[in-house]
């Protein structure tokens, strides 16, 4: 019974995915983390509602948004009441005729139906406007009569 010990010094020829496994999962936890963070855009506190339809998340969709001190952004981009029109006629060109608009619930209603009739008349064809749903609240009990 003899046991051989053999003198090889020769390469390993299987790659270790270990060390890739744990690169791969830690970078897949990161994005995991920071995609909500992404998603959620600027800060705007909208009025609520009842009846509220999902926004739709295409890429294709353009997003009006009126800050509570007045400040638009367009598709994250701020832009003026004044400059508004002409962002509009070159988005409208390349992308679909679809826009939502997103007002803080504090915003004045004249300054709201300014910015509507703006991206009205740059060809805006479907105007959505953007709310948050309302917390249902169970109706009050009926008070009987004595």
């Amino acid at each position: 019974m003899g046991v051989s010990f053999s003198n090889n010094k020769g390469f390993v020829s299987e790659i270790n995915v270990t060390p890739f496994v744990d690169v791969m999962l830690v970078l897949l936890i990161i994005f995991m983390v920071t995609a909500p963070m992404l998603t959620q855009g600027l800060d705007v506190d909208l009025p609520a509602t009842s009846t509220v339809d999902v926004l739709p998340t295409d890429s294709e969709n353009m997003v009006l948004t009126i800050r509570k001190d007045g400040s638009m952004f367009l598709d994250e981009y701020q832009v003026t009441q004044d400059d508004l029109p002409g962002h509009l006629d070159r988005l409208v060109k390349s992308r679909n005729k679809q826009l939502f608009l997103r007002a803080d619930k504090d915003v004045a209603y004249g300054v709201v139906v300014q910015v509507m009739g703006i991206v009205k008349g740059a060809g805006i064809e479907k105007l959505g406007v953007v709310a948050d749903r309302m917390e249902e609240q169970p109706a009050p009990a009926a008070k009987k009569k004595k």
